[in-house]
């Protein structure tokens, strides 16, 4: 293992309620509906764009806007999300993650953010981590979202390495069969039925560590290599 991928919303920082709390409020003022507290889950790990999208379609509204309409709505939900994220603070950070931190850049492992979140480098800094890491991938500068490999694979390639060098944790189903596609290690975090998809599931961020990476990343590969030797 040389390097570990992380997503951000749920695994560094909970900013999914912010994020949702700002859905809602444009969803009111804009197009004058409720979202019920079950949609938050569908909007968990995919891109703006598409988020908004999904909140069109379940409005029946999809044909009422045109593209560039849809985009203007996106950015007002930006606004008001960026309003609630410059309160972060380093008491956002979820539990054992700084720890997890340092452990993993004493051992000289690469760090590097793979997030649907435009907003990433904002977020680290109100976090006190952005110097933590050694990248950040750009969503604009991949092609698609979750459950996509691209923005692994870019994370990855952000640090020097290929995917198959890292391990990448995730809470989110779609982002765990992104890891997956992206021929990293993928770790789950949540209880989340779904996440079964990944080569290791934890419950929390707490229990997230520095051996716990390595042993997963060193059982894939075994299993690899014996498949390959049974070829």
């Amino acid at each position: 293992m040389e390097g570990v991928l992380f997503d951000l919303d749920g695994i560094i920082t909970d900013t999914a309620k912010f994020h949702f709390k700002a859905w809602k409020q444009l969803a009111q003022d804009e197009l004058n509906i409720t979202l019920p507290a079950s949609f938050e889950s569908q909007l968990k790990g995919i891109s703006r764009m598409e988020s908004m999208k999904l909140i069109l379609k379940f409005a029946n509204l999809e044909d009422n806007f045109s593209e560039k309409e849809v985009f203007q709505l996106a950015n007002k939900k930006n606004e008001l999300y960026l309003r609630e994220i410059n309160k972060l603070t380093q008491a956002d950070i979820l539990p054992g993650i700084e720890n997890l931190l340092d452990a993993l850049a004493a051992n000289r492992i690469l760090l590097s953010i793979a997030s649907a979140s435009k907003n990433a480098p904002l977020i680290l800094e109100k976090l006190g981590l952005l110097n933590r890491f050694d990248a950040i991938a750009n969503p604009e500068n991949v092609a698609n979202g979750k459950p996509a490999p691209d923005i692994f694979i870019e994370a990855a390639h952000q640090i020097g390495l290929s995917p198959e060098k890292c391990v990448g944790i995730e809470d989110a189903p779609a982002g765990v069969i992104a890891i997956k596609k992206a021929k990293a290690v993928a770790v789950g975090v949540g209880d989340d039925a779904e996440l079964n998809e990944a080569d290791v599931v934890v419950n929390k961020t707490s229990d997230l560590s520095y051996l716990l990476l390595v042993d997963a990343y060193d059982k894939k590969h075994l299993n690899v290599l014996k498949n390959g030797e049974k070829r």
